[in-house]
């Protein structure tokens, strides 16, 4: 299974449903956010934003990792994409596809741009999808996890999982 790098959105929309449970579950010691999305996050804190403190928790707790950009490959792609993209994004791109890594992102533009580089995607609703198939939690569950999330302000094509499921 390959290593996944969340974007600032993807694992805020967990955070902000209480279900950080999810992820850590299905990508234990394999899960990892940039610096940037670090930096993001903390940002989301000090506007307020109080269950997004679970993500620092999350990587103190060691089963997210937080990354650094490490080669001089990485740095350049992360440079080249952050004309375009959020430095979240871009930075989360250049870990996934300079590490073979699974890029987890709801941000169309960034997919996009990640999808051109050859880099695997996954989302917010891709993995509430996995987490039910692989027994983590049951639809009913998912299903009410993804209504926080649209409560908390996520923008889901779908009001329940059953729709793609």
């Amino acid at each position: 299974m390959l290593e996944i790098v969340f974007d600032t959105c993807v694992i805020s929309n967990f955070a902000l449903a209480g279900a950080l449970g999810i992820p850590e579950r299905l990508c234990r010691d394999r899960a990892y956010i940039t610096e940037f999305v670090a930096a993001e996050i903390l940002r989301g804190i000090q506007s307020g934003h109080a269950r997004l403190e679970a993500v620092p928790k999350a990587a103190r707790a060691g089963w997210l990792k937080e990354t650094g950009l490490r080669s001089g490959q990485e740095k350049g792609l992360f440079e080249t994409l952050s004309v375009s993209l959020g430095l979240g994004e871009a930075s989360s791109i250049a870990v996934a596809k300079r590490r073979g890594f699974r890029f987890a992102s709801d941000d169309r533009v960034a997919r996009a741009e990640a999808a051109r580089l050859g880099v695997p995607l996954t989302g917010t609703l891709g993995i509430l999808v996995k987490a039910v198939r692989r027994g983590v939690c049951d639809l009913r569950t998912a299903d009410a996890y993804l209504g926080k999330m649209i409560e908390a302000g996520f923008f889901s094509p779908v009001r329940s999982l059953r729709e793609i499921a």
